[in-house]
């Protein structure tokens, strides 16, 4: 993405006072070259209220939240994008052993006819009786496709557009202290799916169309369902932002014909992270492991994917692997281990610097030390809402195959 208002958005950093849920990290990349990067957001405005009913707590004694969060950002593909939208953050309950939950709704449009409508939520209901997780999401989006496995070339970058409809919904309950167990079910479609005869430099043939591993049915509407058990063991003192505990999280999705799944697959992930501080809570380890997994028949939409902004409740709203395009590598098998030291500096200011490795194959046993992937970087945060230690990120990433770029988002990576 090429964002040409990045002075207005750093202008942002002392106004913002909106918060990120448990969500999609919104993310708009800055690249000093012409590589585009993934849609995202800049949140450019707002103020933490104090006592109105209207914007900020929600009534004498609340514990909520909320705020309005104007949005601006510019990509080459899509032109100018604006729109609006709110958060609402904090606790349920009077009960401080229940987590803060989150929930946003946003809508933006571009100059180019791109879009995005979505609600977003993480709500941990009182005592953590229950915890749900999930988001109902409308995309008219634009990305670049460089084909399947972990040695495709950035000479093969075609650009692809498609509108995208997600449901994603989490229900577990609370089985013992920290472990929740329950269901998950997904439901994507595409439609509308078009992309270029060549590639970007307007003489390779676009590997959208001519790659073996991509059949013609993939490039048509698809349509994904899936549903599946979850078991989810988690200490982290806060979710967004934890400075000790930890998370470990496996499920499985089983889409089905029966499920009124085009294709038939089923998806494993386990997504491993570890929070301890170093010393005091000025300086804080934060380490992830991730791994998606698929048996069956998956479309390319559906492949697991290395650089990944828009993978949302997918990943368990994670980034993986800053400064590696969206899904620049995907394929059938990934496995990915990223770690971020994060450090109190001053005022509400903070730093980090961070990095990853990552892989993707067709097959498990195929994954090979060479083709590995790397990506990292340093940033600084801006604390804006204390209490539930939300941050505006603003982090410099570099990766495999990829152009350097300056990420602005809401919230930690993971």
């Amino acid at each position: 993405m090429r964002f040409s208002l990045a002075a207005l958005a750093l202008a942002g950093l002392s106004l913002t006072a909106a918060a990120q849920p448990a969500a999609p990290p919104d993310s708009v990349y800055t690249t000093p070259q012409a590589a585009p990067r993934p849609v995202g957001l800049v949140p450019m405005a707002g103020q933490e209220a104090r006592s109105t009913k209207s914007f900020g707590q929600l009534g004498k004694g609340s514990n909520l939240t909320l705020l309005p969060i104007p949005v601006l950002f510019y990509q080459a593909e899509t032109g100018l994008g604006y729109g609006l939208g709110a958060l609402l953050s904090g606790r349920f309950s009077a009960d401080t052993l229940t987590r803060p939950s989150n929930a946003r709704v946003q809508y933006w449009t571009t100059t180019e006819g791109q879009s995005l409508i979505q609600l977003v939520h993480s709500v941990y209901t009182p005592g953590e009786k229950f915890y749900l997780n999930g988001e109902i999401s409308a995309y008219d989006i634009l990305l670049y496709y460089y084909g399947k496995g972990p040695n495709t070339s950035s000479a093969n970058e075609s650009e692809t557009d498609y509108k995208l409809f997600i449901i994603n919904q989490r229900i577990q309950k609370q089985i013992a202290p920290k472990l929740f167990f329950g269901a998950q079910y997904r439901f994507t479609k595409i439609t509308d799916v078009h992309g270029p005869a060549t590639a970007t430099d307007n003489k390779t043939p676009s590997i959208f169309y001519n790659e073996g591993r991509l059949t013609a049915r993939e490039r048509q509407n698809t349509q994904i369902s899936g549903l599946g058990p979850v078991i989810t063991y988690d200490t982290r003192d806060v979710p967004l932002a934890a400075f000790h505990g930890n998370l470990l999280d496996f499920g499985a999705t089983f889409n089905g014909t029966g499920l009124g799944s085009d294709y038939r697959f089923v998806r494993y992930q386990l997504d491993a992270r570890h929070f301890q501080p170093i010393g005091s809570n000025r300086t804080i380890l934060a380490a992830q492991f991730l791994g998606q997994f698929h048996t069956g028949d998956v479309p390319f939409r559906e492949l697991a994917g290395l650089g990944a902004n828009l993978g949302g409740t997918l990943y368990n709203n994670a980034n993986l692997l800053r400064g590696i395009y969206e899904q620049r590598f995907r394929d059938r098998q990934m496995i990915m281990f990223q770690a971020e030291i994060r450090q109190k500096l001053f005022w509400r200011i903070d730093g980090a610097v961070f990095g990853g490795v990552g892989n993707v194959n067709n097959y498990i046993d195929k994954f090979n030390l060479s083709d590995t992937k790397y990506a990292g970087g340093a940033g600084i945060r801006f604390n804006f809402i204390r209490r539930d230690r939300v941050n505006l990120r603003l982090d410099y990433a570099a990766g495999t195959g990829s152009s350097p770029g300056i990420l602005f988002a809401i919230g930690e990576a993971f």
